[in-house]
């Protein structure tokens, strides 16, 4: 049995972790931020204890990272982390898997991010980091991500980081764009100023037309078409949002299998 304790709303990574799940044989018990003592400011360190006894994992979405950090630290299970606002690894080792899939394998590619340097573009950074691919990410000033992250990646990495801050220079030459949200969950408050600062990063097929025409696109979804995407480009055959989303379930069944089988 695996506990989905989820501070932030989902659709496709619950979904994707339940079926997985029971798929594999066993079973699911979803806690939302509602069905907790933590809105009660129980210890971190409590609930990890209590919640090791009753479930053989935990699946934590939250929004600060050193809620899963504290989890894990207590906790006599594994505790996956499924999001929270600084990574999200279980996504991009879905989207890696996309890659593989379509390009057949994911070393030596140069992967592009365009956009806002939020928790995905972290894990992607950490990603270069281990395995051996180019990595140009594309961010307006003061929206890079992690420094830390991007330090000890650059120091880990095979192959270049790149930071920059023009769209176009990223997606010339790659083999794979990836886009995601301009206001991730909780910067809502934001989003006039985002969408002012961002209009120039949107992936349309005017940029898209600059990257070499075999190239793929990458969206974890959910997608605001007309933003960071365009509807165009979202429908398009080089777009692989949806079978990404579907090997989400499979890379969480097969992280639920290696820890938990």
């Amino acid at each position: 049995t695996v506990g989905l304790i989820f501070e932030k709303p989902s659709t496709r990574t619950r979904v994707s972790f339940e079926s997985a799940m029971y798929g594999l044989g066993g079973q699911v018990i979803f806690l939302s931020g509602r069905d907790t003592q933590l809105a009660r400011s129980e210890p971190l360190k409590d609930m990890s204890r209590v919640m090791s006894r009753y479930v053989d994992g935990m699946v934590v979405r939250t929004f600060g990272q050193e809620v899963v950090e504290e989890l894990a630290a207590y906790a006599t299970v594994p505790v996956i982390n499924a999001l929270t606002d600084l990574h999200h690894p279980c996504q991009v080792l879905s989207d890696i898997m996309t890659v593989i899939e379509k390009k057949g394998s994911i070393e030596n590619l140069g992967i592009a991010w365009v956009g806002d340097g939020n928790n995905m573009a972290n894990s992607w950074i950490q990603a270069a980091g281990i395995i051996g691919f180019a990595l140009t990410l594309a961010c307006p000033k003061g929206y890079e991500p992690d420094r830390e992250i991007l330090a000890a990646s650059r120091k880990a990495a095979s192959k270049e980081i790149r930071l920059i801050e023009d769209p176009v220079q990223a997606v010339v030459g790659a083999d794979v764009i990836n886009v995601d949200v301009w206001a991730s969950m909780g910067k809502e408050d934001e989003q006039d100023e985002r969408l002012r600062i961002f209009r120039d990063y949107q992936l349309n097929r005017e940029l898209l037309a600059r990257a070499p025409a075999e190239c793929i696109v990458l969206h974890c979804l959910p997608a605001h078409r007309g933003e960071e995407i365009t509807d165009e480009v979202l429908e398009s055959a080089q777009c692989v949002a949806f079978d990404q989303a579907e090997n989400k379930m499979h890379i969480h069944k097969a992280i639920l299998e290696s820890l938990l089988g």
